[in-house]
């Protein structure tokens, strides 16, 4: 049996991902990240006392040591100035990408080998397959519940000594077992938001730290139809909180573009053949891979989002972080800044950054 930190955000899946650990036979140690306290006094739920008070609560009920890590000073260089810097670039990044790359499997797994621990646990819904080379690859989470997506950047140094105790479950199971197990937060709801930072709004969290930069929300033909506050609180795809009413005849408005240089968020009707709003081709960079090189596989599938199904690909290598993508079907919204996963099957491969995407030429 294997000497285990388990990072516990006194939720039901970490909390249920070491007690299951502890019931196989592991040596068992929770920790809390403490990653966001909120001092700036942001609109929003943050609600680190009582997640730390939920952990703490969880470890003594388990009868195991519980830790608090302070890591807000890593937290906020990593990941904040990451997501700040992106939207102010005009890009879209991924936090909690970021965030599981940059903390769960950086910061803390270098604490926990630091400290002698073998593994560290998380209660992602994903997968470990070990192989007789000592490697290691991630698969999909069982049963309709799947995070791999968020792992997409993590590496074979980072991924060796994970364990994900509850990826062969489904989320209603997870929940029966925190029941049978007596755990104190079974009834606990899923945490929502910016990861650690709580439930608050992106756009609020955006409007703290960059200055509001009021520009015309045009049309595709250059009518201006509404004024946007900057073009940081905007994505690609966007249907909903750009401030356009859908038309008269019930027709809603999407975001098709950003353009820096003249300060102007373009929109235009969401339908199929919508210009700037499709494509099939794009440049992924920033590569990373978790086991094997991506131009030794065969068979690419390519994930654009958390919330999207993986699509067949061929991919053409540049060099080995960079790569061009084509889609045999026309993908939506694929925005610069977002995280692509690559996969083989069930397999996780690795993942990069959308940097460019190719829209074919209006007719």
């Amino acid at each position: 049996m294997a000497k285990v930190l388990a990072a516990m955000s006194g939720g039901v899946d970490s909390s249920v991902a070491a007690a299951l650990l502890l019931e196989q036979g592991h040596e068992v140690v929770g920790a809390y990240m403490k990653n966001w306290t909120n001092e700036e006094g942001l609109p929003g739920d943050c609600p680190w006392e009582q997640d730390i008070r939920d952990a703490r609560a969880v470890c003594e009920y388990l009868g195991i040591e519980f830790r608090i890590l302070s890591l807000m000073d890593d937290y906020r260089d990593r990941v904040v100035e990451y997501l700040l810097k992106g939207y102010r670039d005009g890009v879209t990044p991924n936090p909690d990408v970021m965030c599981n790359r940059e903390m769960k499997f950086g910061i803390f797994r270098e604490f926990a080998m630091a400290q002698e621990f073998e593994y560290v646990a998380t209660g992602h819904y994903a997968q470990i397959v070990h192989h007789e080379d000592e490697s290691v690859d991630i698969l999909r989470g069982a049963k309709g519940k799947d995070q791999t997506y968020f792992l997409a950047l993590l590496e074979q140094e980072q991924i060796r000594p994970a364990m994900f105790p509850i990826g062969h479950l489904p989320k209603p199971e997870v929940r029966k077992e925190a029941e049978r197990l007596g755990i104190p937060v079974a009834q606990k709801k899923d945490s929502q938001g910016i990861c650690f930072i709580g439930d608050i709004k992106m756009s609020d969290f955006l409007g703290y730290y960059i200055k509001d930069t009021p520009g015309p929300i045009v049309n595709l033909a250059g009518d201006v139809v509404g004024e946007h506050r900057g073009l940081h609180l905007h994505t690609l795809g966007q249907r909903k909180g750009h401030g356009v009413p859908s038309n008269t005849f019930g027709k809603a408005y999407v975001v098709v573009e950003k353009r820096p240089k003249t300060n102007e968020l373009v929109v235009a009707f969401d339908e199929p053949d919508t210009p700037g709003l499709y494509a099939t081709r794009c440049r992924v960079g920033s590569i990373s891979v978790t086991n094997r090189a991506l131009s030794e596989v065969g068979n690419i599938s390519a994930q654009p989002r958390y919330r999207t199904e993986s699509v067949p690909v061929r991919a053409e290598f540049i060099d080995e972080t960079t790569a061009i993508l084509e889609y045999e079907k026309p993908q939506r919204a694929l925005t610069p800044g977002q995280i692509c996963a690559f996969y083989e099957g069930e397999m996780l491969l690795g993942g990069g950054v959308f940097q460019e995407i190719y829209h074919p030429a209006p007719c």
